[in-house]
């Protein structure tokens, strides 16, 4: 297992002084957005049709020692907006033909979200069984927009030996194992899931015992913390909708590794997705109000540093 890092947040940098940064950290293997809600800072898809530009991107890659987990091009491809719908679409299927074309194993993005029926222009989030109109409307959402695009998605990806991994998120059909693994019997194996266990403490789902849910369905990990305040939360509940900034009113905020959880909890986790047979990156994800990019890259860096050891642990004296 190794520590990467998502690189938006150091979008204001050019990717070859990312890259250097990065290696000051002892950081080789960064997660790059190609557009939605991510940005493409550091990867552009027109790379697709111009091959001066992929071999200096390439290039730059290969001067600093440095491989690509993923691409990412988290967004809301099943918008009832349609215009916004295709734009996401187009994205996520131009960003699988680039990482086929960059030997990436991996696309991250989001299931999506639909409104409530074909007239919408906002997506609908549903989270009660009652009144019975939700359950209707989440019946729609799965059977009419949500399988039919992740079929042919999922067909997609297989097609061009990409995977694709699924960020289980609040506002999304997917945010939950049990959601995760309903898309994943719907769509096939080529449909995975990012996992990011700050969402899962948010909803009271512990994320050690979320891996022995998910599996083989994990197919890249982001390294992110969340801090619960139970001062605030008998008054808001877990479903909080202040802006991430009003940290002092809010049930809980996302938080850089270590500073919501400590090294023993991050010890378990990381060993728990060695033991349901994750070996691959932890991808920095900084979305920490209380911290700069600066400060929250570099010390989730340290912390995580101190737990991951980088090589396969060798068989036991009694094997």
């Amino acid at each position: 297992m190794r520590v990467g890092v998502f690189t938006p947040l150091l979008a204001q940098l050019p990717l070859q002084d990312v890259l250097m940064k990065l290696k000051t950290l002892d950081i080789c293997t960064v997660e790059l957005g190609t557009g939605n809600y991510p940005g493409d800072a550091h990867c552009k898809l027109s790379m697709l049709d111009n091959a001066n530009q992929l071999a200096e991107f390439k290039g730059i890659l290969a001067d600093q020692g440095c491989g690509i987990s993923a691409l990412s091009c988290h967004g809301n491809p099943l918008h009832p907006n349609p215009a916004r719908a295709q734009l996401a679409q187009e994205t996520s299927r131009k960003t699988i033909l680039l990482a086929e074309k960059l030997g990436v194993p991996v696309v991250v993005d989001f299931s999506g979200c639909p409104g409530d029926s074909p007239q919408s222009t906002a997506p609908n989030w549903v989270t009660c069984p009652w009144p019975p109109d939700y359950l209707d409307v989440l019946d729609w959402q799965w059977n009419e927009v949500v399988a039919p695009y992740w079929i042919e998605q999922g067909a997609f990806a297989a097609q061009h030996n990409v995977k694709i991994a699924i960020e289980m998120h609040p506002g999304f059909v997917v945010y939950s194992p049990e959601t995760m693994l309903r898309l994943r019997s719907i769509a096939g194996p080529a449909v995975g899931c990012n996992y990011d266990p700050s969402h899962m403490f948010w909803q009271g789902i512990d994320p050690i015992a979320a891996i022995r849910v998910l599996g083989d369905a994990i197919l890249h990990v982001h390294a992110k913390d969340t801090q619960l305040y139970p001062a605030n939360l008998p008054r808001t509940g877990v479903l909080d909708t202040k802006p991430y900034t009003d940290e002092r009113n809010r049930g809980w905020i996302f938080r850089t590794c270590g500073y919501g959880h400590g090294a023993e909890w991050w010890k378990e986790f990381v060993s728990t997705l060695r033991m349901f047979g994750y070996d691959g990156v932890l991808s920095i994800e900084h979305e920490d109000s209380l911290m700069s990019p600066e400060e929250g890259l570099t010390k989730a860096a340290q912390f995580l540093r101190e737990l991951v050891i980088e090589q396969q642990p060798t068989a036991p004296w009694w094997a």
